[in-house]
């Protein structure tokens, strides 16, 4: 990972190997060794890759196909302004952005080295993973809700981390979140996150300059919330939230990578924009009848 020299499971499995015939007892622990072996293929590129793909091809359709009226866009805020980016420098076929998406981490599989292999169990894994974090956000938003009401005002839920785009139907809606896990972790966490830490690298050690980029990437991403026509009117406690929410996702990012980071964006807003009732620690903390 670009934060610092993780060893790859690739290279401790091929030593390893080497060591087998000098150690029985190493041998015979082996496999207690690697049993934590998902945690390290899982946040590899080529891992993050597959489990992108088919959120990325259901969004890409579904902006497609789904836009049956100008002022219903399906398109994720960072999407839309990712793409203009794009054009105002040539580039306006809509097929490149989510070509750079997969070449980049194609790209970043090569460059590390890893061993090309993901099952079918990793995958599967990262779901879960994906679908626990998105609960465990769901969980901290509602406790942050409680805990502000008691002090200020009543919020009546807490607010998807997607950056606001005037959709009005469930399937829009729907569409619109999965972008919102793409092209926003795209953008904050897979481009400026390890920008900052760059730029920060040359003043800081690597301890301090991943706490400083974690941060400052996170307010960026809870203030892009509030910008454009679309955005959202601006309030102390959703403001509050989504810059948690961006620490939240970074650390993922940190530890995780890139394909379960996806997923728990995508999960989150989808569990809180569609799925989950308003005040639902609340409901679930009331005295019955």
């Amino acid at each position: 990972m670009w934060f610092g020299s993780d060893e790859r499971v690739d290279d401790r499995y091929d030593r390893d190997r080497r060591y087998q015939g000098d150690d029985r007892d190493y041998e015979r622990n082996f496999e207690d060794r690697y049993r934590d072996e998902y945690w390290y293929v899982s946040r590899q590129p080529l891992a993050s890759l597959l489990f992108v793909l088919p959120l990325l091809a259901a969004y890409e359709l579904g902006a497609h196909y789904i836009r049956s009226a100008p002022e219903e866009p399906v398109r994720n805020g960072a999407d839309y302004w990712i793409r203009s980016t794009l054009q105002q420098v040539g580039f306006e076929q809509p097929w490149f952005l989510p070509v750079v998406l997969l070449v980049g981490l194609l790209f970043w599989q090569l460059a590390g080295g890893y061993r090309w292999r993901a099952s079918l169990g990793t995958l599967f894994g990262m779901l879960s993973e994906s679908v626990v974090y998105g609960m465990c956000l769901v969980f901290l938003g509602e406790a942050q809700s409680i805990l502000v009401d008691q002090y200020h005002a009543s919020y009546e839920t807490i607010p998807t981390a997607a950056i606001p785009v005037p959709t009005t139907t469930e399937m829009t809606r729907a569409i619109s979140f999965l972008g919102a896990g793409i092209y926003e972790e795209l953008l904050f966490r897979a481009a400026l996150l390890p920008a900052m830490f760059g730029f920060l690298r040359l003043f800081f050690d690597r301890g301090p300059a991943i706490f400083l980029a974690v941060v400052g990437s996170s307010l960026l991403f809870s203030a892009a919330h509030y910008v454009g026509p679309a955005g959202d009117t601006y309030d102390t406690f959703g403001f509050a939230f989504r810059a948690m929410a961006g620490i939240f996702f970074a650390t993922l990012m940190v530890n995780r990578g890139l394909g379960i980071t996806v997923g728990a964006h995508a999960a989150y807003d989808i569990l809180v924009g569609l799925m989950l009732p308003a005040n639902l620690m609340q409901t679930w903390l009331a005295p019955g009848p």
